[in-house]
């Protein structure tokens, strides 16, 4: 998965993120804006996962908004 879409559509992909994972802040949203390491290491400090689970997860989310 190229994230440079990601990072490209983030203005309309953070509501997605947003409903995803729930325990970011809109400050969080808009503080990653579309920084994939960003992201990472907010579902790390939110939801206390290791960096692998966490890159996972954002893989999985990748894979489904960009399709």
């Amino acid at each position: 998965m190229n994230w440079d879409i990601i990072q490209g559509k983030w203005t309309q992909i953070k509501g997605s993120a947003k409903e995803e994972w729930g325990e970011l802040t809109q400050d969080d949203i808009d503080v990653i804006d579309g920084q994939r390491d960003q992201l990472v290491g907010k579902l790390q400090e939110r939801y206390g996962v290791a960096k692998d689970e966490a890159e996972k997860m954002v893989d999985d989310f990748a894979t489904r908004v960009a399709a």
